[in-house]
């Protein structure tokens, strides 16, 4: 050790090398004592068996055992699935982890409400973990859950409800048991039922407030591609709606579709025969609060394309909120029938929707984020007035949608439509050998970095089991992305463009074409709109 100071000649150097010689004759004395000398070079740790301790090869003594989590035979990561002899159907799916993730996904949503007022599934979805028989207010439920650190949620979409929470695993026998009670015993006080009248108003009314269109062009979407029937009908019930809908209506369609045999309870992080014993207990011969009369308002139609055009004049020009202004935008969103979630060209239309991509006009990022697919190389790299482009697959029990969602000033309403279409004709066009390697390797990395996700897995187990009884495993989707070749593209896309347009437009339309122009521009080689010719503008 070498202490040094600007003046040697000082009081306070004389001090410093005092201290220093004392430091270093300790620090002799240290190592002398151990019996070792030091050297920088070549530094020796002691190890346990120096001091006579137990080397860190063993386990300790008195420890316990340590349980690892071990990629082991095939059988440990599939998912198993048991049906109860009420007809419901319980999956799960090993995880490792002290918590869990376990719910009910029921075989109904807003495409069952044709025989029935819109906005059921809702006003279910708002309704949900409210008072049930067991419970007399929602606060009691989210007490109970939080003695297992557990949370709960409600979503409906156009085909599913699912009621899900994630909690201890070692608190599954009194999750189970409130998921029982919150699914089939619900009050459905009018006192709960009038706050979910004014929370769906509220709802509504900030959907057509909010900046971001995008739910409310998906309705619209929807609605233009399956007019008034199945996943065409809304999602989101009608203001007219909401003061008819009271709990007797309720019963009726629960009496229908929340049957054992429409049910799945899924589970994640927990041991199958355990969730099968809690299933048995609480969810088979169970009385539902509206009673177990016959079905017999059943909706089991088939979706039906239609095509068309859905229309909503709106003045855009003062939807931005906060300091930076959003420029006035018309909003245009073009679909074609693409195919069901059980067909085999599924995975190429998945393929097809990674490789088109898009997004804003900004995005930080790099390849990543997309910024090598179709929409940003050939739409938003090359026309640098458009706000938005980007690509959307939605899929179902019987049908699809594969859609383009764009974005820009008013006055350029038309050649944006242009752009679009003709992008939808070249996608029957070549693809490249590395363009489609990229969209497959993205869509893999997508789909295993979302099911490195506990309620992520839940929900796909739970869907899947739903529809089809059984689960595609992360490692054979894969395999079979890894299959799709540039003919499957090309055949899925040929086999697209022979279906009506459905398009959705919302804001200032004044320079929209009208939709036979679109559909003869998707029917053209080359997807230009026909031109038109006016004497005064």
């Amino acid at each position: 050790m070498k202490i040094t100071t600007k003046n040697p000649s000082s009081t306070y150097f004389t001090i410093l090398s005092t201290v220093q010689q004392l430091l270093d004759r300790h620090l002799t004395k240290l190592l002398s004592r151990a019996g070792k000398r030091l050297f920088l070079g070549n530094l020796r740790y002691r190890t346990t068996e120096d001091v006579g301790g137990v080397p860190l090869t063993r386990p300790l003594p008195g420890a316990p055992q340590p349980v690892f989590a071990a990629a082991g035979g095939r059988e440990r990561f599939e998912t198993r699935v048991t049906t109860l002899e009420n007809g419901l159907r319980v999956a799960s799916q090993n995880k490792f982890g002290q918590f869990c993730t376990l719910g009910l996904l029921v075989n109904s949503g807003s495409r069952h409400e044709a025989k029935y007022l819109s906005g059921i599934a809702h006003f279910l979805e708002k309704l949900a973990f409210s008072s049930t028989a067991r419970f007399a207010s929602k606060d009691e439920i989210l007490l109970t859950l939080e003695k297992h650190g557990g949370i709960c949620d409600c979503q409906a979409s156009r085909d599913t409800i699912m009621y899900a929470v994630s909690a201890d695993a070692k608190g599954l026998d009194t999750v189970v048991n409130l998921l029982a009670d919150v699914v089939l015993q619900p009050r459905l006080s009018d006192e709960e039922i009038e706050m979910t009248r004014m929370a769906i108003r509220f709802e509504l009314e900030d959907l057509n407030m909010r900046p971001d269109p995008e739910p409310l062009l998906t309705e619209m979407i929807h609605a233009a591609a399956y007019r008034e029937n199945t996943v065409g009908l809304n999602r989101f019930c009608p203001v007219e709606n909401t003061d008819k809908i009271d709990r007797e209506v309720l019963h009726s369609y629960l009496r229908n579709y929340y049957t054992p045999d429409r049910m799945v309870l899924a589970g994640v992080g927990i041991e199958h025969e355990q969730l099968v014993e809690c299933a048995k207990k609480y969810l088979l011969g169970v009385e539902p609060v509206w009673g177990s009369g016959k079905t017999k308002d059943v909706d089991r139609s088939v979706a039906q394309y239609t095509g068309g055009i859905v229309k909503v004049e709106k003045d855009m020009s003062d939807v931005s909120l906060g300091p930076t202004p959003i420029p006035e935008l018309t909003h245009i969103m073009i679909g074609l029938e693409s195919c069901s979630f059980l067909e085999e060209d599924f995975i190429p239309f998945a393929v097809l929707n990674m490789m088109m991509g898009g997004g804003g006009s900004f995005s930080a990022g790099g390849p990543g984020k997309g910024m090598f697919t179709r929409l940003y190389l050939n739409v938003l790299n090359r026309h640098h007035w458009m706000y938005n482009a980007t690509s959307y697959h939605h899929s179902y029990e019987d049908t699809g949608l594969l859609c383009i969602h764009a974005s820009a000033d008013p006055k350029q309403v038309r050649e944006m439509v242009e752009i679009i279409t003709r992008e939808f004709i070249l996608m029957a066009g070549a693809v490249g050998e590395v363009e489609l390697e990229r969209a497959k390797t993205q869509l893999k990395s997508m789909l295993m970095m979302n099911l490195e996700s506990r309620p992520v897995i839940f929900e796909d187990v739970g869907r899947q089991v739903l529809a089809t009884n059984t689960r595609k495993l992360p490692h054979e989707l894969c395999t079979l992305i890894g299959d799709v070749k540039s003919a499957d593209i090309k055949r899925v896309v040929t086999k697209m463009l022979r279906n009506k347009p459905a398009v959705a437009a919302l804001g200032d339309l004044t320079d929209l074409p009208t939709y036979e122009h679109i559909q003869a521009a998707l029917s053209s080689k080359d997807g230009r709109l026909p031109r038109m010719y006016r004497l005064f503008r």
